[in-house]
C-alpha cells in the first residue's frame, strides 16, 4: 500500500472484531508516531497504551460526563456502566499527550507536533490492515480520565485512539477538493 492509498483508504472505525492487538504491533505504530516532523526536536509526544483496567477507568470517567445530561439517576448509572464496558473490551487504545513547554510558542508548535505523529500512527495502522478512531474533548482535562491514563502533570492528554482490526469500514464522507480550498500566489 502506498502512502497515497493509505491516506485515501483511512477512515474512523467505530467497530472492531474482537482480535487483539499484539504489543509488537503498537510498538511498531508507535514507531512511526515518533518520526512526525517537530521544530527544535522537542519530542514532546507521549504515549499511554491503556490495558483494560485502565480503559474501563478512562471509560467511567467518560460514562460520568455523558450521565451529566441524563435526569433519571438509574438511566445515568447506566450510561456510564455502558460506556465503561465499551471501553474496557477495546482490543487496544491509546492516550497521547504533549509536554507542555513554558514557552508559549513551543508549546505550540509542540502541539501541532504531536498531532503529526498521531496522523503518522493512524496511516501506519491502516497500512498494517488495523483502524484507529481518534478522540479528543474536554474529557481528556477531566481528573478522573487523567487518572485512568496516569499521565502527570505538566502534560496535557489531546488524543485518545481506539485501535483495532476494522469490523467493517464505513464510507468516505464527502470532502472539499483542494483546489477549492487552494489559492495560487504570484
Amino acid at each position: 500500500m502506498t502512502i497515497l492509498e493509505a491516506i485515501e483508504s483511512r477512515r474512523s472505525i467505530k467497530e472492531f472484531s474482537a482480535r487483539q492487538i499484539s504489543r509488537q504491533d503498537i510498538e511498531r505504530l508507535l514507531g512511526a508516531a515518533v518520526q512526525a516532523p517537530n521544530h527544535r526536536m522537542t519530542q514532546p509526544w507521549r504515549f499511554y497504551v491503556l490495558g483494560p483496567e485502565a480503559r474501563r477507568g478512562y471509560g467511567r470517567a467518560l460514562g460520568a460526563r455523558k450521565a451529566k445530561r441524563v435526569e433519571d439517576p438509574g438511566a445515568a448509572e447506566e450510561v456510564v456502566r455502558k460506556v465503561e464496558e465499551k471501553h474496557a473490551s477495546l482490543p487496544a487504545m491509546l492516550a497521547v499527550s504533549t509536554v507542555l513547554d513554558e514557552n508559549p510558542e513551543i508549546r505550540e508548535e509542540d502541539y501541532a507536533a504531536t498531532f503529526m505523529a498521531i496522523q503518522n500512527l493512524s496511516l501506519a495502522a491502516v497500512a498494517a490492515g488495523l483502524g484507529t478512531h481518534l478522540k479528543t474533548g474536554a474529557v481528556m482535562d477531566d481528573p478522573r480520565a487523567r487518572d485512568a491514563v496516569g499521565v502527570p502533570e505538566g502534560e496535557r492528554i489531546v488524543a485518545t485512539i481506539e485501535l483495532g482490526e476494522p469490523a467493517g469500514t464505513p464510507d468516505a464522507k464527502p470532502r472539499t477538493p483542494a483546489s477549492e480550498l487552494t489559492a495560487w500566489l504570484a
